[in-house]
């Protein structure tokens, strides 16, 4: 249950960082939760792969390549789906931050609510 209430949640999260003119675009709510999905799998299997061929670049840029791969992901997304529309690099690195930021306040709202102890 908590797994579709936090995708949900992030589909909504989509739609608003589109009212925001980042560059991000979704066409309908239908869109941003395929958007959510798609996200969700590309972080769960392709981020760790890009991650791990990456590693040198990301050591020597102390981890800051991270927001790259952050953004890469973000881009490759839209570019598997109809709805779902970014301009640009820097839109997509903006978007993903954003869109991490979302995650985070998302999963430790549902955290508190659930009454599960906080990780960390």
């Amino acid at each position: 249950m908590t797994l579709l209430i936090r995708w949900l949640l992030l589909a909504c999260a989509l739609v608003l960082l589109t009212q925001w003119n980042l560059g991000v675009q979704v066409d309908n709510f239908t869109s941003a939760m395929w958007a959510a999905l798609v996200m969700g799998l590309l972080n769960a299997f392709v981020r760790p792969l890009l991650i791990l061929l990456t590693l040198p670049v990301t050591l020597l840029t102390l981890g800051l390549f991270l927001f790259v791969i952050n953004a890469l992901t973000f881009q490759m997304a839209s570019s598997l789906l109809e709805g779902f529309h970014v301009t640009g690099f820097w839109q997509a690195l903006l978007g993903s931050i954003l869109y991490s930021l979302f995650g985070l306040v998302i999963d430790t709202a549902l955290q508190r609510m659930m009454g599960r102890p906080q990780k960390g």
